[in-house]
This record gives structure tokens, sequence and C-alpha cells, in this order.
């Protein structure tokens, strides 16, 4: 590890949680060097929705990288690419009743994320993006705009404009419905808020805490964008590909994005892959008017369309991820009454995060969980949330396993933190 301190920069974040040299790795399961196994709840921060070195995908790729065919080719006609969108299209649209053009745009869901933002801009002529309070949508200077911890804000060097944040849904409590506000916000002329070229937002708010939006409070956004003549732009980089449930997050409240912002588990497989999904009337992009050099990854393109045959053909994979998901949420608030604290749960399908309220807790517990052989992410504003994101395909011998190890790691924490305290 000592030639990582050296060499590598100080911006690195992940190896200072769970320290050791990752060499394997196979469906929930990570190997270090030294013969460590580690249960992944992790899983590329939602791009391994699949787990890792999913057999079934990886043989489509290497029977694509054995045929010599183009890996790299910008946004040129390809098979592989073609194979995907008619599989897409089909697969996944056409049985959901909607109908998009594809963009595919840089391989990060920041880049994504831009591509949506400046289209939404070309579109209305305006410039104020509406986010919401813990929104998280990237780390360039766009995404960064409209994400709303202070931390990424202020590492940007910049001021950072262009976008107006409203509260989300709960934000204020219950008893006030935040939609009604930004409705009545953005109807008054003298509100001081400028018209909106779009409304950005999370179904589930992932980094910000696993924040879970109503059906009815999204469906109000949808409406008040449309009112406000906004594009209405749903973020669902980390809890798209069946995350909560279904295949897009969206998909319980009934809603017809303009634009859909999709990567991390697109690719099913942890390769770069990012796209938009923008309805026929409101692509208005121009030949090259947008572009880059890593555009629709054929490799990850092979992958995509090997996951959506694979898992999405039928209801039961989607049927199987619910279940599993109700599972562990009754496991999870099991224990949040067991230890007390106030602690909850919230989340939808296999998206949970367990709200330890104070971030100390949250902390000691991750570092246990790590110790014992479990990786686990911690979210929310001041990172007192501990995230659950484990693979859609694990088995329930690791999904218990891990879930033990978790319950353990809070008792333990929680029992150093009580004698620390005691102390003091």
């Amino acid at each position: 590890m000592k030639a990582f301190e050296t060499l590598e920069s100080n911006v690195r974040s992940y190896p200072l949680s769970f320290p050791g040299i990752f060499s394997r790795a196979r469906g929930s399961v990570m190997l270090t060097d030294d013969g460590r196994t580690v249960i992944d709840f992790l899983s590329g921060a939602g791009a391994l929705n699949y787990g890792h070195n999913n057999h079934q995908i990886k043989g489509a790729i290497t029977e694509y990288l054995a045929s010599d065919a183009v890996v790299h080719g910008l946004d040129l006609a390809t098979p592989a690419k073609l194979e995907f969108m008619e599989t897409f299209n089909s697969v996944i649209l056409r049985e959901r009743g909607l109908q998009y053009r594809f963009q595919f745009t840089g391989p990060t869901g920041a880049n994504a994320i831009e591509a949506a933002l400046k289209l939404s801009r070309k579109i209305t002529g305006r410039q104020n993006i509406i986010s919401f309070t813990n929104g998280f949508h990237g780390m360039s200077l766009g995404a960064s705009a409209v994400t709303g911890n202070r931390f990424y804000r202020a590492a940007c060097g910049v001021s950072l404009s262009g976008a107006t944040f409203m509260p989300y849904d709960g934000y204020l409590g219950p008893a006030v419905d935040t939609a009604d506000y930004l409705g009545n916000v953005l109807l008054d002329d003298s509100s001081g808020v400028d018209a909106p070229a779009a409304i950005l937002v999370e179904t589930v708010q992932g980094e910000g805490g696993i924040n879970v939006a109503r059906k009815e409070w999204l469906q109000s956004i949808q409406a008040i964008a449309k009112a406000a003549g906004a594009l209405f732009v749903v973020d669902d980089v980390q809890m798209g590909c069946g995350r909560t449930g279904e295949f897009f997050s969206f998909e319980f409240a009934g809603l017809s994005p303009d634009i859909v912002v999709m990567s991390k588990s697109l690719s099913g497989y942890g390769l770069p892959l990012s796209m938009l999904l923008i309805k026929e009337e409101r692509d208005a992009w121009r030949p090259g008017e947008h572009t880059g050099t890593f555009r629709g990854n054929n490799l990850a393109l092979v992958s995509a369309t090997a996951a959506i045959n694979i898992y999405w053909r039928c209801q039961t994979f989607a049927e199987g991820v619910q279940r599993v998901g109700e599972l562990m949420r009754r496991r999870l608030d099991a224990i949040a009454s067991e230890y007390g604290r106030n602690f909850t749960v919230r989340g939808r399908g296999m998206a949970l995060g367990f709200d330890c309220q104070m971030a100390e807790i949250a902390q000691a517990t991750a570092r246990k969980a790590f110790q014992k052989g479990l990786i686990i992410e911690r979210c929310g504003s001041i990172d007192q949330v501990l995230k659950f994101l484990p693979a859609l395909t694990i088995d329930f011998e690791a999904l218990n396993q891990g879930l033990d190890m978790f319950e353990q790691s809070l008792a333990e924490a929680l029992k150093e933190l009580g004698a620390r305290s005691a102390c003091h």
C-alpha cells in the first residue's frame, strides 16, 4: 500500500475507507491480495447491479473481442450500436409505452448531465436550472452547479451559477408540500427566481442520503415543469437499471420525462457507458453540436445488450429485486428497532439507507464492518447514512451474511462510542 500512498494523488477516497489491494471479484464477493474475502454492498457505487464479472455478460464481451469487431468508433454506426438501440427500444421502452431517441454522451454520468443541461438551455433559451436540496449530479462544473453538497461545490474553486435550489420532498417536514411551494415560486413573477430551462430531479437521492420522493410529489413536479415551459429531466444514473425494483426509477409514478439521464449500470459490467433518452420533439441538436471522443463505447454496448437480454425480457427479475428489497427492509427495520436511538430506514427496491443520525456512529459501523469483511458506503449531508446497494443478483447466503456483519458492527460501534463517551 505504500506505493499507492507515494504515487497516487491525495484525492483518492475509497482506499482510505477500505484499505487493501483487491485482486479478484465475482458476483458479490471481492478477494484481496492478503487472502481476505469481502462481501460487497457498494457495487461500484451502483455501477455493478449484476455483480462483479457476471459470467453470462462476460461471454458476450469475450466473443466480441475475439471477433476483432470495432471497440472504439467515435459515434460511427456499428452493428453493436444498432443491436443495443433496437434491443433497448423493444424490450425496455416499448414495453413501458415510452418513445425516446438515444444520445450517447461521454463515458460518465456527469458527461450525460452536462449534455442534458446544455440541451435544455438550447431548447428554451433560458439559463436557470431548478435542482433540489441534497441532490447530487456529478463532479464537473456544470454538474457541480446543480449539486447541493457544499464540500463538492467548494472544491470547484469558482463561482457556480445557473441553478436555483428548491426543497426536496420532505425536506421541510411532512406537513409542507414542497412541490406546491415550487409551483407558487415559478408562477410568481416577483419571486426572484428566473424561469427555468429544466427541472432536474432524482426520484431517490443516492448520495444525498437515500431520500425518497413520493409518487404524488414527482407527478406534481412533472406538471409544474410543463406549466413553466421547462424540460422535466430525471437523473436515473444510480437508481436506474433496476435498482429500485423497476428498470426506470420513475415507472412507479407513471412519469414521462423529457430527458432521462443514464449511466453506471447501463453497460451491465462496470464499463463506461452513458446516454440521454430524449423525446423526439426535444431533440434540437444540430450535427456535431455536442460531441466527444468516447461516445458509444462498443464493448459496453455489447455488454449492455447482453444484460437486457438476460435479465429484462420478462418480469421475473424485477419481481425478484422487489422481494429481496422487502426482505432487506424488514431486516434493517428490525435492527433499527432493536438498537433504538431514533434510527430510521428508507429507500425503494434494493437501494436502502440506514440513518444513524450521527456521522460518528455511521463511520464507526462502516469501519468495523470492513474489518469483518463487508464493504458498505456512507452518504447523506454529513455522512450519517449507511447506504445498502448490494448487487441485484446477490445470493441469499451472501446477503444474510452481510446483514449479520452489519448488525454486529453496529452493536460494537455503539458499545465503543458509549464507552468513549463515558470516559469523557
